[in-house]
């Protein structure tokens, strides 16, 4: 390629959340580059990933999508974090990570050290965060009078996969001026200096740009087929690779709609249940080297059936396959991968829409304004996100090593082989003193020091720390929380009551 300034266009191969989150934040950000993207009528998307982090509601502002609109299209319910049942032991055990901080926090107060000498009297989610009252009572984090993404706690969403791209799709092509080619590309052209000039497509013929980003999933057209980049497997940690899947209807139009994700742990792994306004998702994510699709799908619809709810026999249990890692590099020559092409751990967490908008946000900011810019803002593209894929590996990883639980091979394993250096330091560390803002090195860390402590003290991770008395300035923020969190129990709605409302009236547009 020449080193020169050139015509400004992004080809994005493939379509899904990953294709079109990553058109609407170019198009709405970088008018000054023509978007593309082409993707094929013949591969269905996995559509799994129903849960966002509260990043999705400035995501979804950027591309200048109404909140009302969103949720009536995407079938979404408002979420406010997740909870985590019997995770440190086989059973009786519950904790939340919520998506509000805890309160001090913010202040680099820690509250921690003082909880520790109460925590037999309250667990540290409801000492420390409102959120976790709410979230008992499946309420809303909003009101109807409060303004499109705004709210009383932080939140992000569960939603229907399928109808979030096709709402993306419709928005981007209609409101952003990207262009949309239904198509088959069947092959990847070189340039000089292994540089991709353009891909060919069946029906209409070659696509031409300066930068490309690689869509397609766990094929990884481009980064992997073409150019080879390797997929590091991290399955020698977490071991977890295959899920099955249903979705269930409500018992009735008029139950209660959960407003955090459900994660239970189960023998072989765990399963995740996430509530829409019409259905829940729930799905069992397992380890292929202890369980099976025959057991797996067994013990999925028996927590349906111990949840009340009816699945006909009949029902078809989606079967997903993966292989827990990333890939060595994520932008090689003028081609970066985004979504499942680029790296995929397991659903633990909601990591993976996180990561489409933390990839696609870094493009906006750093598009090479010429050729020889690429190489340079590649590599920092490159370890930036080994760095993000590195953390959220220990910090899943976290959510194991934790616990107590030893009752079956799949548990011992996974609480004791292969736990990365990087976490066993920095639980050394915190065997003395609590996790505070300067432990992780990023400013723009995946999971802050809020989130380990969080799922540190729900699991019973033990800190040695002589507990300092309750000082009146402690004292008044652990009101603060019980008194925030009455508040909201008298004021707020619940989630159903709310949906019910946004879908009659809508969100208020101030």
């Amino acid at each position: 390629m020449s080193h020169n300034t050139y015509t400004k266009r992004i080809l994005i191969v493939g379509g899904g959340s990953a294709g079109w989150l990553t058109a609407g934040l170019l198009a709405s950000q970088r008018r000054d580059w023509q978007v593309t993207l082409v993707e094929s009528k013949h591969i269905a998307t996995i559509g799994v990933g129903e849960g966002t982090w509260p990043t999705m509601r400035t995501t979804l502002q950027k591309i200048g999508i109404n909140e009302d609109e969103f949720m009536h299209q995407c079938e979404a319910s408002f979420k406010q974090g997740s909870e985590f049942i019997n995770w440190a032991k086989s059973e009786g055990h519950r904790y939340y990570h919520p998506f509000s901080l805890p309160v001090g926090y913010t202040e680099q107060v820690d509250i921690v050290s003082p909880w520790l000498g109460i925590k037999d009297k309250v667990d540290f989610a409801h000492a420390s965060c409102a959120q976790s009252y709410w979230c008992d009572r499946a309420l809303a984090p909003k009101t109807a009078s409060d303004p499109q993404y705004q709210g009383r706690a932080n939140y992000g969403y569960h939603l229907n996969a399928d109808k979030f791209a096709q709402l993306l799709k419709q928005h981007c092509t209609t409101k952003l001026g990207v262009t949309l080619i239904l198509d088959d590309v069947i092959s990847v052209n070189g340039a000089t200096e292994g540089y991709i000039s353009s891909v060919s497509t069946r029906d209409n013929g070659e696509l031409a740009a300066e930068l490309f980003v690689d869509c397609t999933g766990s094929r990884a057209l481009l980064l992997g087929e073409h150019y080879g980049v390797q997929w590091l497997s991290k399955k020698h940690i977490l071991k977890n690779d295959r899920a099955v899947a249903l979705q269930v209807s409500h018992n009735t139009l008029q139950c209660e709609v959960a407003s955090c994700t459900k994660s239970t742990a189960q023998a072989y792994g765990w399963i995740w249940d996430i509530a829409l306004k019409s259905r829940r998702g729930i799905g069992y994510t397992f380890a292929s080297e202890y369980c099976d699709f025959e057991k797996a799908s067994k013990q999925l619809r028996q927590y349906i059936n111990d949840q009340g709810l009816y699945v006909h026999q009949e029902a078809q249990v989606k079967e997903i396959t993966f292989n827990p890692g990333y890939r060595e590099q994520f932008w090689h020559k003028n081609c970066v991968a985004i979504g499942m092409s680029a790296g995929f751990i397991e659903p633990l967490e909601a990591s993976a829409l996180v990561m489409i908008e933390l990839g696609a946000q870094y493009l906006c900011d750093n598009l090479p304004e010429s050729d020889n810019m690429m190489d340079v803002v590649a590599q920092r593209y490159n370890d930036k996100f080994k760095y993000h894929w590195a953390r959220i590996i220990d910090f899943l990883k976290l959510h194991y090593v934790l616990s107590e639980r030893d009752d079956t091979p799949y548990w011992q394993s996974m609480k004791s082989d292969q736990v990365p250096q990087s976490l066993t330091n920095l639980m050394t560390l915190w065997r003395h003193r609590p996790p505070k803002h300067g432990d992780l090195d990023h400013i723009d860390e995946v999971f802050s020091s809020a989130s380990y402590q969080y799922v540190l003290y729900g699991m019973g991770f033990n800190t040695l720390v002589d507990n300092p008395s309750i000082t009146p300035h402690i004292n008044s923020l652990f009101k603060q929380v019980t008194q925030v969190a009455q508040q909201g129990l008298d004021a707020q709605p619940t989630n159903r009551t709310l949906l019910d409302n946004i879908a009659k009236y809508g969100i208020a547009k101030v």
